[in-house]
């Protein structure tokens, strides 16, 4: 470890303890530390926001690899990390440094003091402010929780809003209706500014109408604005006189086609000097690791025969594990092993349900150094509520040696799925960092 990870890693540490709350939703505590900063949040390259439930990482992603594709320079800010920090904050299309996180995180601390401040607040902070200092041609922001009240909300004028597929989740904090949820994602709409919606659920989609025409915000949804039609292994993209074909995808499932066609509809309309071809290579080059990737090199992937092959998922929730219940069935329609682990968050059954036709059995491991993880004890005890065949291992190696076995059996495939943080442990145990 460097001397400047140290610094990073201690000044992270220091940092997660300024507020008692992992989560204490609010602009005002974020809005006063970047004053003290000078306020980087008013001085950076035209950025696209993104909120929704599912889909967000997933969409920046295709956003980055389009305007790389261009030629352009990015700057990124996403959440959670995978394995380490350093994944949240790209500057000019890399990972920030070593050097540059410790610089940055050790200045503003200096600057907020003992205020109080949450984690996600002070290293949003940090980020605009790394952003603001580096020239790009492009801001893409990803919000961490919710959008009106997301500590990324601060743009006063972004150039364009994306509200992914919306869904029932973190209730207590945003709501335990579709209504809410969605008048919360809502939030980062800006009058004059417009915004691009994916499909929603008809009270999600009435929500963000009304939402969209009391403030005055272009609103263009999916299926009413935007024509989105199926072709052969792909997707027909129109807006307005102009359509974009897209059939060759970097990431996988019929739903990353959904969230490949937003972004195209949304580039078409607020980036029209961005020309087919760059469109078309950065969907195909789009990456995002932990998202249906298959592990065919690593430690972990070494250990499996050739006819084993081996797939991670960072899907924890109905909505998720519906996306992935269908890719899965596209890519083999032999029965699954499933290795799982879950935090207290959601019930397990809304993760579980949607993969139980596919699933001959379940595995179920402990996600380390999770306060909020559930037992794999608690997680057998679910799954055997829902009939599955399911059996609890101590740790990941011992999980894999199962799962081996069991897909060489029945069909050759096995999934990690559950949480984006036992995908993190996974691609940290295998030894393939996100790049």
């Amino acid at each position: 470890m460097t001397s400047d990870l140290m610094r990073a890693e201690a000044a992270l540490e220091r940092l997660s303890a300024l507020h008692p709350k992992l989560i204490d939703l609010g602009l005002d505590r974020g809005l006063n530390l970047l004053a003290k900063l000078g306020n980087p949040h008013h001085h950076l390259p035209p950025v696209i926001h993104i909120a929704g439930t599912n889909g967000k990482g997933s969409s920046l992603a295709v956003l980055r690899a389009v305007f790389e594709a261009a030629g352009k320079s990015v700057h990124a800010y996403t959440s959670p990390h995978l394995v380490r920090f350093h994944e949240r904050i790209r500057i000019g299309g890399h990972l920030i440094t070593d050097t540059a996180l410790a610089d940055l995180l050790e200045e503003v601390e200096a600057i907020n003091g003992d205020d109080p401040m949450t984690f996600f607040e002070i290293t949003t902070a940090a980020a605009l402010l790394a952003f603001q200092r580096n020239p790009a041609d492009v801001v893409l922001l990803e919000t961490g929780l919710g959008g009106r009240a997301d500590s990324t909300n601060v743009v006063a004028a972004p150039h364009a809003t994306i509200i992914t597929p919306i869904a029932r989740d973190h209730e207590h904090f945003l709501g335990d209706t579709l209504t809410a949820i969605a008048g919360e994602k809502a939030g980062i709409m800006r009058r004059g500014v417009p915004c691009f919606s994916a499909r929603q659920a008809p009270e999600a989609e009435a929500a963000l109408i009304a939402h969209a025409e009391a403030l005055g915000a272009p609103l263009m949804l999916i299926g009413r604005d935007i024509d989105v039609t199926p072709i052969q292994n792909g997707v027909r993209v129109s807006v307005g006189p102009r359509s974009i074909e897209l059939t060759n995808f970097g990431l996988k499932g019929a739903h990353q086609h959904d969230n490949a066609a937003l972004v195209t509809a949304a580039l078409m309309h607020s980036f029209p000097e961005l020309d087919d071809e760059a469109i078309i290579a950065g969907v195909a080059a789009a990456a995002w690791p932990g998202r249906i990737q298959h592990l065919d090199d690593g430690a972990l992937a070494a250990q499996c025969p050739d006819e084993v092959n081996l797939w991670l998922d960072g899907a924890h929730n109905a909505h998720g594990a519906d996306a992935l219940a269908a890719t899965l069935e596209g890519i083999s329609d032999r029965p699954w092993v499933l290795v799982f682990g879950a935090l207290n968050t959601r019930p397990p059954k809304d993760f579980l349900t949607p993969l139980m036709p596919l699933i001959d059995q379940a595995i179920a491991i402990t996600i380390p150094h999770q306060e909020a993880a559930l037992t794999s004890a608690e997680l057998v005890d679910h799954a055997r509520q829902l009939d599955l065949t399911a059996h609890a291992a101590s740790d990941l190696p011992t999980a894999m040696e199962h799962a081996i076995t069991a897909a060489e059996r029945v069909g050759g495939h096995f999934i990690i799925a559950g949480s984006l943080f036992l995908a993190g442990h996974v691609l940290d145990f295998n030894r393939t960092l996100p790049q």
